[in-house]
Protein backbone atom coordinates (compact mmCIF):
# COMPACT_ATOMS: atom_id res chain seq x y z
CA UNK A 1 0.00 0.00 0.00
CA UNK A 2 2.76 2.45 0.98
CA UNK A 3 4.88 1.91 -2.03
CA UNK A 4 1.59 2.51 -4.70
CA UNK A 5 0.63 5.66 -2.42
CA UNK A 6 4.51 6.93 -2.82
CA UNK A 7 4.42 5.86 -6.35
CA UNK A 8 1.04 7.91 -7.18
CA UNK A 9 2.61 10.76 -5.05
CA UNK A 10 5.97 10.95 -6.92
CA UNK A 11 3.65 10.59 -10.18
CA UNK A 12 1.21 13.42 -9.19
CA UNK A 13 4.54 15.47 -8.13
CA UNK A 14 6.05 15.10 -11.33
CA UNK A 15 2.63 16.13 -13.38
CA UNK A 16 2.71 19.35 -11.46
CA UNK A 17 6.17 20.11 -12.57
CA UNK A 18 4.81 19.80 -16.17
CA UNK A 19 2.16 22.09 -15.70
CA UNK A 20 2.32 25.75 -17.42
CA UNK A 21 -0.49 27.53 -15.17
CA UNK A 22 0.91 28.64 -11.76
CA UNK A 23 -2.02 29.10 -10.34
CA UNK A 24 -2.90 25.46 -10.97
CA UNK A 25 0.47 24.09 -10.28
CA UNK A 26 0.57 25.55 -6.77
CA UNK A 27 -2.84 24.59 -5.96
CA UNK A 28 -2.37 21.15 -6.89
CA UNK A 29 0.89 21.19 -4.88
CA UNK A 30 -1.29 22.51 -1.92
CA UNK A 31 -3.38 19.67 -2.45
CA UNK A 32 -0.21 17.02 -2.70
CA UNK A 33 0.69 18.32 0.44
CA UNK A 34 -2.25 18.35 2.18
CA UNK A 35 -2.88 14.52 1.04
CA UNK A 36 0.53 13.06 2.06
CA UNK A 37 -0.11 14.46 4.80
CA UNK A 38 -3.72 12.58 5.71
CA UNK A 39 -1.93 9.66 4.37
CA UNK A 40 0.22 9.62 6.51
CA UNK A 41 -2.05 9.61 9.61
CA UNK A 42 -4.32 6.71 7.68
CA UNK A 43 -0.59 4.62 6.99
CA UNK A 44 0.47 5.26 10.45
CA UNK A 45 -2.62 3.59 11.87
CA UNK A 46 -2.87 0.88 9.69
CA UNK A 47 1.04 0.18 10.66
CA UNK A 48 -0.05 0.56 14.42
CA UNK A 49 -2.97 -2.01 14.05
CA UNK A 50 -0.93 -4.38 11.88
CA UNK A 51 1.76 -4.75 14.63
CA UNK A 52 -1.30 -5.85 17.17
CA UNK A 53 -2.17 -8.71 14.62
CA UNK A 54 0.38 -10.68 14.99
CA UNK A 55 -0.31 -11.38 18.86
CA UNK A 56 -3.24 -12.61 18.23
CA UNK A 57 -2.73 -14.44 14.70
CA UNK A 58 -0.10 -16.47 16.76
CA UNK A 59 -2.57 -17.85 19.33
CA UNK A 60 -4.90 -18.08 16.86
CA UNK A 61 -2.19 -20.25 15.42
CA UNK A 62 -1.62 -21.83 18.50
CA UNK A 63 -5.37 -22.70 18.91
CA UNK A 64 -4.99 -24.16 15.43
CA UNK A 65 -2.31 -26.57 15.91
CA UNK A 66 -4.05 -28.15 19.42
CA UNK A 67 -7.40 -28.88 17.29
CA UNK A 68 -5.37 -30.04 14.72
CA UNK A 69 -3.36 -32.05 17.52
CA UNK A 70 -5.89 -33.32 19.01
CA UNK A 71 -8.06 -34.67 16.34
CA UNK A 72 -4.69 -36.57 14.69
CA UNK A 73 -4.83 -37.96 18.15
CA UNK A 74 -8.65 -38.91 18.00
CA UNK A 75 -7.98 -40.31 14.71
CA UNK A 76 -4.67 -42.51 15.78
CA UNK A 77 -7.11 -43.59 18.83
CA UNK A 78 -9.57 -44.62 16.25
CA UNK A 79 -7.28 -46.50 13.97
CA UNK A 80 -5.92 -48.41 16.89
CA UNK A 81 -9.60 -49.80 17.16
CA UNK A 82 -9.28 -50.54 13.38
CA UNK A 83 -6.17 -52.10 13.59
CA UNK A 84 -7.91 -54.62 16.21
CA UNK A 85 -10.53 -55.15 13.63
CA UNK A 86 -8.09 -56.02 10.62
CA UNK A 87 -6.46 -58.52 13.01
CA UNK A 88 -9.30 -60.02 13.91
CA UNK A 89 -10.69 -60.72 10.33
CA UNK A 90 -7.27 -61.79 9.17
CA UNK A 91 -7.47 -64.41 11.88
CA UNK A 92 -11.14 -65.80 10.69
CA UNK A 93 -10.07 -65.67 7.71
CA UNK A 94 -6.65 -68.12 8.82
CA UNK A 95 -9.32 -70.49 10.49
CA UNK A 96 -11.43 -70.81 7.45
CA UNK A 97 -8.41 -71.33 5.21
CA UNK A 98 -6.88 -73.62 7.63
CA UNK A 99 -10.24 -75.49 7.84
CA UNK A 100 -10.24 -75.61 4.21
CA UNK A 101 -7.35 -77.63 3.98
CA UNK A 102 -7.71 -79.75 6.09
CA UNK A 103 -10.67 -80.75 4.30
CA UNK A 104 -9.05 -80.85 1.07
CA UNK A 105 -6.24 -83.01 2.72
CA UNK A 106 -8.52 -85.14 4.30
CA UNK A 107 -10.57 -85.77 0.77
CA UNK A 108 -7.03 -86.31 -1.24
CA UNK A 109 -6.58 -88.81 1.07
CA UNK A 110 -10.17 -90.85 0.48
CA UNK A 111 -8.64 -90.51 -3.07
CA UNK A 112 -5.39 -92.67 -2.60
Amino acid sequence: MDKVANDLFAEWNQEISTMSNGSLASDSRTKLAETKSRYATVSASLHSSEATMEPVLRQFRDHVLYLKHNLNAAAIGSLKGEATNIQNDIGRLLDQMNHSISEADAFIKTLK
